[in-house]
């Protein structure tokens, strides 16, 4: 398969087209963001960590039927998937509340939730990915109805073996993101993006200590070690590892007000 042209540069990841019109090589970069693309840095290895846990954990997921744009891991840092057009909404599954949630409802952070709630966001980086409603979907036709419900009853099939899974290797699954699209082979809709550190929130099931994003988000450090704790925890990285730790470029330096 050879890799052509750059198709479109994201915040964690570049897509290039290939000699097959369906299937794209997905690059995973080593760039962090947060708050909307107000802080940034590069953290070395995080790119390669993300490749490998996303492949293993979408692998995975197809093996229980939930189809899904990967193909193959091509390399350290890419993926050969599925071309798709990404419907522009977040499919964000709560467990336990925390970040967002319990800014704007005042719940106190670490509760858990009786069940899963889905919710969702405008996926526009300038508007700030804001909360939108199932209304909201349905009136300005982003999915009909049946398109909609078929995609949160995959929600929460994921969700229930992401969070077993997890728990079988002593870590919670508090919250994380999904994506969808619309494959371009056959219009069906499948699962797209990544499942990775980067789009999950993990915590350690004895210390509640964060092994995600937050670490970045929040200033915790050792973000890089965190993900590999993910990776070997999963038996996909060997404790000898030539990941280096981590390596800050200079963070934009900005007054946060939101956390995702």
């Amino acid at each position: 398969m050879k890799k052509g042209k750059k198709l479109y540069e994201g915040k964690a990841k570049i897509v290039y087209a290939t000699n097959d019109k369906n299937l794209v090589v997905q690059h995973f970069k080593d760039d962090a963001t947060a708050f909307n693309n107000q802080k940034k840095a590069t953290i070395e290895g995080k790119g390669i960590l993300n490749n490998r846990i996303s492949e293993h954990i979408l692998s995975n997921l197809s093996q229980v039927g939930i189809k899904n744009h990967l193909i193959k891991r091509i390399n350290m840092r890419e993926q050969l998937v599925e071309l798709v057009e990404i419907i522009p909404i977040e499919f964000v599954i709560r467990n336990v509340a925390t970040g967002s949630l319990t800014k704007r409802l005042g719940i106190e952070d670490g509760t858990v939730l009786d069940y899963p709630l889905i919710e969702y966001c405008l996926k526009d980086d300038n508007l700030g990915d804001p909360p939108i409603s199932r209304e909201h979907i349905l009136n300005f036709r982003w999915l009909n109805e049946i398109e909609l419900d078929l995609i949160n009853e995959q929600c929460l099939r994921i969700n229930d073996f992401l969070q077993g899974m997890f728990r079988g290797i002593e870590i919670k699954l508090i919250d994380f993101k999904l994506e969808f699209g619309k494959s371009k082979s056959d219009g069906k809709i499948i699962l797209a993006d990544e499942i990775s550190p980067d789009t999950c929130r993990l915590w350690d099931l004895s210390t509640d200590k964060k092994l995600d994003k937050d670490r970045f988000r929040n200033d915790l450090g050792n973000l890089v070690e965190a993900y590999q704790d993910v990776a070997r925890r999963l038996g996909i990285l060997h404790e000898q590892s030539n990941i280096r730790p981590i390596k800050f470029s200079k963070p934009t330096a900005v007054k946060i007000k939101k956390n995702k």
